[in-house]
């Protein structure tokens, strides 16, 4: 199951642990396993069907473009990351 690493200012919603493993074929599946575990996650993560502004999600160690809907293997490591604007 792919792993999910999570941010410190979100454990207290996955019982304090950093890491969690949930099924999913794609970042939104992901998300709505985590919400299904842990009640609260998706509000954090996702605003009106796309991720929350401010939320990027890198998937063994890449940036993901297609946010929700980005593919995720079986053994990837996903992580949430504040998004970081400038030019």
């Amino acid at each position: 199951m792919p792993v999910v690493f999570v941010p410190s200012l979100m454990r207290g919603l996955t019982q304090g642990r950093s890491k969690v493993e949930v099924a999913g074929q794609t970042v939104g599946e992901v998300i709505e396993e985590l919400d299904r575990v842990y009640p609260g996650v998706r509000a954090k993560l996702v605003d009106g069907g796309r991720l929350s502004p401010g939320v990027s999600v890198a998937i063994d160690g890449e940036m993901a473009p297609l946010g929700l809907a980005e593919a995720v293997g079986e053994s990837s490591e996903i992580h949430f990351l504040p998004a970081i604007g400038g030019g």
